[in-house]
């Protein structure tokens, strides 16, 4: 049983280290290459049986008859979350970042700068996700009317992101009528989700209608998801893309994996994900780790706006 559990965690190192490698040099490693560089002493021919071993898993597999070896998605996936998942965030790319975050001072620039930098640690893309409207938390909201009737709705996240739109309610609002209605969703509602507000608007139309009726209903025509426009939207920024064109990686899309995200929070609510966006071989520890601190000075930097 020992020897067992022995022969596993080798495996597993020389498999990270095969991963490490090809992500090092793009090109398909050998057993020579792995000796070197493996802690424990080894014959090249014990290393050359283990990768057989490996590459019978499907682990790895053999471009060419007298090639070395290259990982497959499943070492890939192996080496992102039990080694890369494990690494620290080097000094260097430490300050870096910080330095990268410290002139931003809104929200447009710190999203810019998040970008920026996933984009550079990953060599690929950086993308910042927003949530679809109906997920937007709503901190203030404003509203006026224009001259012809239609109304200007700006809705004020964390963080100072606005969202506005221009409606064409089907009734005749007033400003004094706007006022109450955006006192009343700022008094009764500010930090909620415009879907929670929703939810709650619709549950007093129906349990004390006689009380909430007509200012209820008014929120309801200017505050909708739906209304403001398409819920299920999510915005994207993206950063990087001039970097991947051309990219041997990108040439065959089989070769781009799923997004290496993590979540960013604005004033103890998620407000959306941020990650990187590249190929298969790429430097999964520096990437990886950048990420969660990026969201973290994201979080941190959207709190302070």
């Amino acid at each position: 049983m020992r020897s067992a559990a022995l022969q596993e965690r080798r495996n597993r190192q020389i498999l990270a280290d095969i991963v490490r490698t090809y992500i090092e040099t793009g090109e398909p490693v050998s057993s020579r290459a792995i000796s070197k560089r493996f802690e424990e002493t080894l014959s090249t021919a014990t290393i050359r049986n283990i990768m057989a071993d490996l590459e019978d898993g499907g682990w790895l597999y053999q471009p060419h008859t007298s090639a070395g070896r290259v990982p497959t998605a499943a070492a890939y996936r192996f080496f992102a979350q039990e080694i890369a998942s494990q690494a620290t965030l080097s000094v260097e790319d430490r300050d870096w970042i910080r330095r990268e975050f410290k002139a931003a001072t809104t929200s447009e620039e710190v999203t810019e700068r998040a970008g920026h930098v996933l984009a550079e640690v990953s060599n690929a893309l950086g993308i910042i996700v927003s949530p679809p409207l109906a997920k937007t938390v709503m901190e203030h909201a404003r509203m006026w009317l224009l001259p012809d009737g239609r109304v200007v709705v700006v809705l004020i996240s964390p963080g100072g992101i606005t969202r506005d739109k221009i409606l064409r309610p089907s009734r005749h609002f007033s400003q004094v009528e706007l006022d109450a209605t955006a006192e009343f969703l700022n008094r009764q509602y500010s930090g909620w989700t415009l879907e929670a507000i929703r939810g709650d608007l619709l549950q007093k139309l129906a349990t004390e209608r006689e009380r909430y009726e007509g200012i209820v209903r008014s929120a309801l025509t200017l505050c909708d998801p739906a209304v403001l426009g398409d819920e299920s939207a999510l915005r994207v920024h993206v950063e990087g893309t001039a970097q991947i064109v051309g990219a041997a990686e990108f040439a065959d899309q089989a070769q781009v994996r799923d997004l290496l995200g993590a979540p960013y929070m604005s004033h103890d609510q998620v407000q959306g994900s941020l990650g990187v966006l590249g190929p298969t071989r790429m430097h999964y520890e520096r990437a990886i780790t950048a990420v969660a601190y990026v969201a973290q000075l994201f979080s941190e930097a959207l709190n302070k706006i």
